[in-house]
Formats: C-alpha cells, sequence, structure tokens
C-alpha cells in the first residue's frame, strides 16, 4: 500500500520500504518519527487529510544536497558579479509502515515539518525575550521653571 505526505513544503509518494531525502527534521539517527500530515492512502483521498493515517519511518542519518551555485553577472563596462553556494541540509528516512488507522503509537516522535507544529512545539518566540530584556528606566523630564 502506498501513501502520499507532505513535509517541508513537499509531497512524496511512499510505501514500506522506501528511502527519502527530506527537509532537515529535529531527529538524530536511529529516532523514530511519525508523518502524520497525509494526503492520501491507496485509493482514499483526504479533504485536505486522511484522518487517523500515518506513515512511520526512521531516520538513517543527517546529510546535505549537491552543491548549487548561483552565479550573478550584470552586463555592461564596471558592472559587478557575484558567487554564491548553498548546500540544503537534509535528512534521510527509511519508511517502516504505513499505517490507515490508528495513527498514535507510544514511542514514536512526530516529524515536525509544518510551521503551526513547531510553532506548538516550542515556546512563543516573543515570549521568552519580553521576559529577559529589563524594561528602561523613564527619564525625568526637565522642568520649564528650572532652565
Amino acid at each position: 500500500m502506498f501513501a502520499v505526505l507532505k513535509t517541508g513544503g513537499k509531497q512524496y509518494k511512499v510505501q514500506a520500504g522506501d528511502v527519502l531525502r527530506v527537509e532537515k527534521l529535529d531527529a538524530v539517527a536511529g529516532d523514530k518519527i511519525q508523518f502524520n500530515d497525509i494526503l492520501m492512502v491507496g485509493t482514499t483521498v483526504g479533504a485536505p487529510l486522511v484522518a487517523g493515517a500515518a506513515v512511520q519511518a526512521e531516520v538513517i542519518d543527517q546529510i546535505k544536497g549537491e552543491k548549487t551555485i548561483h552565479y550573478v553577472k550584470r552586463r555592461r563596462k564596471h558592472s559587478s558579479q557575484r558567487t554564491k553556494g548553498h548546500r540544503q541540509q537534509l535528512t534521510l528516512v527509511r519508511v517502516t509502515e504505513v499505517l490507515e488507522k490508528g495513527a498514535d503509537k507510544s514511542g514514536v516522535k512526530a516529524a515536525v515539518g509544518t510551521a503551526a507544529a513547531r510553532v506548538a512545539a516550542h515556546e512563543a518566540p516573543g515570549a521568552a525575550k519580553a521576559e529577559e530584556a529589563p524594561a528602561k528606566p523613564k527619564r525625568a523630564k526637565k522642568a520649564a521653571a528650572e532652565a
């Protein structure tokens, strides 16, 4: 049985035993993770997600993708040029199981791939900064009579 899952802004068609290179996930090699954003399982199409479906996988390694070169050259005399390189950080995972129902299994870490899930997993970013920064003392206004 196959499933179509969504993670890192991309969609993947997977089945048990497949090895995927997905956007970096917060996991180490050997961790078991679970993808809960399932768009399709077999012939069941979600609207937009299939309720109760999940794909379980095991993290093989954290890797980097191939290097992409971004070269910019502007025409004419006295123009500029710039070269930048980039290597995307990826997570290598092996799909172990496709579940149509019963997605909640203990001991399995949910893969945090969406922005809403990242916000739910961590504290609100503004709350910690507000507590750390001390309030600035207010300056006293000079009286007009003294001047």
